[in-house]
């Protein structure tokens, strides 16, 4: 009974305390804030694991605190929470080791891995919160503790990149806590539970209810980057690529994503919304999204900006499955959601490599690298046709789900959106592998790898690798149950009842 009620706070506590102990380090105190990193890391995977035997036992664990005005701090266990966390924990180890070899030699990393860490302990505060009140708690803690990453490299340009990021998200808060009193004024505390709770609303609350929606979808889409909201992700691309990686695969415009996600399944809940006809509207927003991103993504020439774009308009696809109504589309939405993650972290690690071992951040630059940089240049290649769609890598596996969903749901113009998508997909991502791989470049040379990269090679190589292998593994083996599609079924069909 106590582990049930405390495991999953210990849980939070991993990296929330490995933050708070980092910022007390000397910077020359390398290998114990190492030690303290990958420790804890492997830690919470130990945590997340005994978490999820638990739950697919029957086990119920929830850690709460009441506070004030019916308001409680809620964390607990469900599926789709478990889905979020275990990937926030196993990129959460990938990404420090990752970090610990590309800020090696330079200054303020015991801030930098203690705002990191932080940075984490909200995201797995995102992902266990029971209740709209904790959701939004972690979602403005998140804020707080990715800005000092954007800004870490302390430019002019960091410190403008860091300002826009503020002004978004900020006001996106703002939005969300509005929505959020408006919505326990008339319902309550907002306790997430599957297949939602507002259905029991009186009927002359429904337009007011309908306006809630949209403003709990505005204050998430911020960090989802729904367009006309994506603004500040393009130009938060000049943090470490570490940061990008974590903002772009697990924490910022996953947790806008994953907010979406409860919203829609686990407050309002899917029939109650089909009721409301309130799901039309945000399909449009994300399909205009998926469209906008791959055509923004075609014009980069900077390889981080192309890959911000290619984010925008990706994490749409999670938005768009939900909205599509149906079970085959929920699957493809919210499996992408893991998807998405390994295969964008993988690019993000292969562009840091590219700049670190030859000072390369620009796709006309990119000539002929494959030759020198094999193993990173390998693992992008792997990323990239999943990103497309491409069998049989795991994002074919969520392409064919929402368009398969689609179709169930007699929604033919969702088809035409993910086949146009599809091909924005290759004409941005096919020349970058044509040119690494095919193109000859007088410039480059082996040579001209960097003394860094060199030394520390391990550090930057082991995680783009096997991230990139988990691409085609769970792509190859999705049928299994314990893969991250079997998981998603027992979701929707939690979510659905059938």
């Amino acid at each position: 009974m106590i582990m049930s009620n405390w495991l999953p706070l210990f849980i939070l506590m991993t990296s929330f305390l490995t933050g708070i102990a980092i910022f007390f380090l000397r910077e020359e105190n390398h290998s114990t804030r190492s030690f303290l990193n990958i420790f804890n890391a492997v830690l919470k995977i130990f945590l997340v694991g005994l978490l999820m035997w638990g739950v697919f036992n029957g086990h119920v664990y929830e850690f709460r605190f009441p506070l004030f005005l019916g308001f409680d701090i809620v964390l607990n266990a469900d599926s789709l929470s478990l889905l979020f966390v275990c990937l926030s924990a196993i990129l959460w180890l990938l990404t420090t080791i990752y970090a610990i070899g590309y800020l090696k030699g330079t200054s303020n990393q015991s801030r930098f891995f203690g705002f990191f860490s932080l940075c984490v302990s909200a995201t797995t505060g995102i992902a266990l919160a029971g209740n709209l009140f904790t959701l939004l708690v972690f979602y403005e803690f998140l804020t707080l503790t990715t800005y000092p990453l954007v800004v870490h490299k302390g430019t002019k340009e960091a410190v403008k990149a860091g300002r826009v990021y503020l002004m978004y998200t900020l006001l996106g808060g703002a939005v969300l806590f509005f929505a959020m009193v408006w919505l326990s004024s008339l319902a309550g505390p907002a306790d997430f539970t599957e297949r939602g709770i507002l259905s029991s609303v009186a009927t002359e609350y429904h337009p007011q209810i309908i306006i809630i929606f949209f403003l709990l979808i505005l204050g998430f889409g911020v960090k989802a980057a729904l367009v006309p909201l994506h603004g500040w992700l393009p130009k938060a691309m000049v943090a470490p690529a570490p940061v990008s990686a974590l903002l772009h695969a697990v924490a910022v415009v996953k947790a806008g994503a994953f907010g979406i996600i409860r919203v829609v399944y686990d407050l309002y809940g899917i029939e109650f919304c089909q009721q409301l006809k309130i799901l039309q509207g945000l399909a449009i927003m994300a399909a205009i999204t998926i469209i906008y991103g791959s055509i923004r993504a075609l014009f980069q020439d900077d390889l981080k900006r192309r890959l911000a774009y290619s984010t925008v308009s990706q994490v749409s696809y999670i938005i768009l499955g939900v909205a599509a109504i149906g079970p085959i589309a929920t699957i493809g939405g919210i499996v992408h959601l893991v998807h998405q993650g390994i295969m964008k972290i993988t690019l993000f690690f292969c562009a840091g490599n590219l700049a670190e071992g030859m000072n390369i951040s620009r796709i006309s630059e990119m000539n002929g690298v494959g030759r020198h940089m094999p193993w990173t240049m390998g693992a992008f290649t792997i990323a990239a046709l999943g990103m497309i769609g491409v069998p049989p890598m795991a994002g074919f596996i969520s392409k064919w789900y929402l368009g398969m969903g689609a179709l169930q749901s007699s929604q033919l113009w969702i088809v035409l959106v993910l086949l146009l998508s599809s091909l924005l997909n290759a004409a941005y991502f096919l020349p970058i592998i044509y040119a690494a791989w095919f193109k000859d470049s007088k410039e480059v040379s082996f040579q001209g790898l960097t003394t860094k990269w060199t030394q520390n090679r391990r550090y930057l190589l082991y995680p783009p690798l096997v991230t990139a292998g988990l691409t085609l593994l769970m792509g190859i083996f999705a049928g299994l149950p314990f893969s991250p599609l079997g998981w998603v079924k027992l979701i929707t069909l939690r979510e659905y009842g059938h």
